[in-house]
């Protein structure tokens, strides 16, 4: 088999500029799933009961539909639904950030859950609210013990936003897939998509478990 790595030499401003955004928009989805996933998880661990019923159905809804199917809604059948059509990058973002947050809620709610029902009543016997006692005591503790799986959800987030290809959000994937078409070469394309995608995810989750172990210690109770 010949291997002709012309149509990557030749297009590799293209393929860049779909990596960038493969970048951008796993970012974005991650810091929005942070934040929506969050909230949640601190809902349904101290939130009111009358929470505990909507939230807990968007939670198991996000997690038994397939993401693909989130994005393909988002996209094609949210603006029949409201009338509002999404740019294609908002659709994907919008869709990533929804589906992933129904995991992080999970974590955030077992990390609190993790640590000793003592520490809550130890704090509050001090003096200090509920709010205070989560925000100094319960928090900063499972935040540490959640960084391990933040990690395995940020990796995920990178691989996802190749699903976005199928409503033509130029990334890294959508690029590939023009180029291939174009050159006949999916061999060498998809190929240097693959090792690409390998570059962005190994350092991220060899950092993750670098700053795991260094602080390791200030989760444990």
């Amino acid at each position: 088999m010949d291997i002709d790595l012309a149509p990557i030499i030749d297009n590799w401003r293209f393929l860049a500029a779909g990596a960038m955004l493969t970048i951008v928009l796993s970012g974005a989805a991650m810091a929005g799933s942070l934040t929506l996933g969050g909230l949640t998880g601190l809902a349904r661990a101290y939130g009111p009961r009358w929470l505990t019923v909507p939230l807990t159905f968007y939670v198991d809804s996000m997690r038994a539909v397939p993401v693909l199917v989130v994005l393909v809604w988002t996209f094609f059948a949210f603006p029949i639904l409201t009338g509002l059509t999404l740019p294609s990058f908002w659709a994907a973002l919008v869709a990533l950030t929804v589906h992933l947050a129904a995991y992080v809620s999970e974590i955030v709610r077992a990390g609190i859950g993790s640590i000793r029902p003592g520490q809550m009543r130890a704090a509050l016997a001090l003096g200090m609210s509920g709010p205070q006692a989560v925000r100094k005591i319960i928090l900063p503790q499972a935040l540490v013990r959640m960084l391990p799986a933040f990690g395995s959800v940020l990796s995920i987030t990178i691989k996802d936003t190749a699903i976005a290809s199928v409503i033509a959000v130029p990334e890294l994937m959508r690029q590939s897939e023009t180029i291939a078409g174009q050159s006949f070469r999916p061999f060498e394309v998809f190929t240097t998509t693959m090792i690409v995608f390998f570059l962005i995810l190994f350092p991220v989750t060899r950092g993750v478990d670098a700053v795991y172990r260094r602080i390791a210690h200030l989760g444990r109770s």
